[in-house]
């Protein structure tokens, strides 16, 4: 099984800046499309970016394009979502996400990536 966790979470000011790590375990990252989702007290979990295996395409929701940016070092199996110029409707508990080879074609279809980790707070003021 992939195991993922997920660190660098906190607090940051409104147009700040803050980069959110996810270690991967139990597989290697380049073979995986991984996915960075939130989840907002109330609110519905949502995708905000993607990485296909490999690191050939990525994707991104609306609200976060040309402000976030998702990235993988595949040495550390990690991926990476450096958030640029967060703004106070960024808060939430952000959650990394994998499923095997491509990405869905949508991000909101967060049901067909099969692992998940534990998540990280964010909280932008």
């Amino acid at each position: 099984d992939v195991q993922l966790v997920e660190s660098g979470g906190g607090s940051v000011q409104d147009g700040g800046s803050l980069r959110l790590s996810c270690a991967a375990s139990g597989y290697t990252v380049s073979r995986l499309c991984m996915g960075w989702f939130r989840q907002a007290p109330g609110k519905e979990r949502e995708g905000v970016a993607a990485i296909d295996a490999g690191g050939g395409n990525t994707y991104y929701a609306a609200y976060v394009k040309g402000r976030f940016t998702i990235s993988q070092d595949n040495p550390k199996n990690t991926v990476y979502l450096q958030m640029n110029s967060p703004k106070p409707e960024d808060t939430a508990m952000y959650y990394c996400a994998a499923v095997g080879g491509y990405c869905p074609v949508s991000l909101r279809a967060r049901y067909e990536y099969d692992y998940w980790g534990q998540g990280t707070q964010v909280t932008v003021s």
